[in-house]
């Protein structure tokens, strides 16, 4: 059996989340919003295009593309398609599967053609009654992958006419119902307004599910407790990162407890020594940890955490507890990324604050034309260089032109994080 999906869902209006289709206010910080559905266990997010006219459906299709950036977990997205080119752009901003609306008349002929042209697996249909189903029967798999069920009392029908695989929205929790509707084999996941609030625990409710039975994308240990060495608390210290920068951000302690809490929950959770209780990173002050990976060292006896950390890791507000210098070394940095930020800060500081003489502050001086023309300038450089059979000059040439390159990021606010994010979705 496959893993059953929670999905939550997006509605934008404006490029703004609001509520629901028929509540327009606002659903909060966009920003913060997928940021909290991609560390809390949701498996997709759905985005509906709310939009009412061209312009306003290219200001949502740019906030599919921001979403996308932003986020590790798929996204697909719906609303206002008319023609191919509309399809083309969600694929084009990120999605993983378009989702049509089984209300309109032109859905089953733009079905056709997104099928043949970016093929059926990126094809999906939203439908409210049975007719459209009864209409294409003949037509649902040859052009779409997967439904989404907007009434839940349609599940009979729908699996009478066709066993193409579907996610089915319910606005309330009820834990026996869910259930039985997971179980159902053509039951891909669920979606709906409670999954949508963001007070939702996602990881209990995965829990929930799985004790009745049901396979979700949760974390299954590979390690037991008792695979451990313990130090002479009968606990074991966790060395913590962000899972994206590998900064350090703190050491605590795990016993038993505190262990199947975190594998629960996906919230790292500590004993604390001095107080002598479990804990919850984050519990009061909103600064928690969602679990990326945990890993045991060679001795099994400390853990290395992965975490999204939200807000700061220590207590006095620094964004890493290791701030205190002790001994430092000149050395001259050699990870890529750092070196990289490095340059780029130096680079975006001239920018602020210009220097005399500067040679970066030159090219801010000349504007865009003149960035871009060096950037030119450079690439042709580079494949001058690499027909010497000597490696150092292209070596050089690559340098300038990733400089010349930074400059021109920093020029149009475009930062690393954002460039290597898109290369990771590639």
């Amino acid at each position: 059996m496959k893993h059953k999906n929670i999905v939550a869902t997006i509605y934008l209006k404006n490029g703004e989340a609001v509520k629901s289709p028929s509540d327009l206010s606002s659903a909060g910080d966009l920003k913060e919003l997928t940021k909290l559905y991609n560390d809390s266990g949701i498996d997709k997010i759905l985005i509906y295009d709310l939009s009412t006219d061209d312009e306003e459906h290219e200001k949502n299709i740019h906030t599919v593309k921001d979403i996308f950036r932003t986020v590790e977990i798929p996204i697909y997205a719906g609303g206002n398609i008319n023609r191919l080119e509309d399809i083309k752009k969600f694929i084009y901003a990120g999605c993983k599967q378009v989702v049509l609306n089984g209300a309109k008349s032109v859905s089953m002929s733009l079905a056709e053609e997104g099928a043949k042209r970016f093929g059926k697996d990126r094809m999906i249909v939203s439908v409210k009654n049975i007719d459209f189903l009864f209409k294409h029967k003949d037509e649902l798999d040859e052009y779409f992958h997967e439904m989404i069920v907007l009434d839940p009392s349609m599940m009979d029908g729908v699996e009478n006419i066709t066993n193409l695989p579907y996610v089915v929205q319910y606005d309330n929790y009820d834990k026996d119902t869910l259930v039985d509707v997971l179980k159902r084999e053509n039951v891909r996941g669920i979606c709906g307004a409670f999954i949508n609030d963001t007070r939702t625990d996602i990881m209990k409710l995965k829990t929930e599910f799985a004790a009745s039975g049901i396979r979700m994308d949760n974390f299954a240990p590979a390690l037991k407790w008792s695979d451990f060495k313990l130090n002479s608390d009968g606990m074991v210290p966790v060395v913590v990162q962000d899972y994206r920068t590998d900064e350090v951000l703190m050491v605590a302690y795990m016993n038993e407890e505190a262990f199947n809490t975190t594998i629960s929950s996906g919230k790292m959770t500590y004993y604390s020594r001095s107080r002598k209780a479990l804990w919850m990173k984050g519990e009061t002050s909103g600064h928690i940890q969602y679990v990326k990976s945990l890993t045991a060292d060679c001795d099994f006896d400390t853990i290395l955490a992965k975490v999204s950390q939200i807000g700061v890791a220590c207590h006095t507000g620094a964004p890493s507890c290791f701030f205190n210098e002790i001994v430092k070394k000149e050395y001259a940095e050699k990870n890529p990324l750092q070196v990289f930020e490095d340059v780029y800060s130096i680079i975006a500081d001239r920018k602020i604050h210009p220097k005399e003489g500067s040679y970066t502050n030159y090219l801010f001086d000349k504007g865009i034309d003149k960035i871009l023309k060096k950037v030119g300038e450079e690439a042709t450089e580079i494949v001058i260089a690499a027909k010497n059979p000597e490696p150092e000059e292209i070596i050089y040439e690559i340098s300038d032109f990733l400089y010349h390159a930074m400059v021109l990021m920093v020029e149009k606010g475009v930062t690393w994080e954002d460039v290597t994010q898109e290369l990771a979705q590639r």
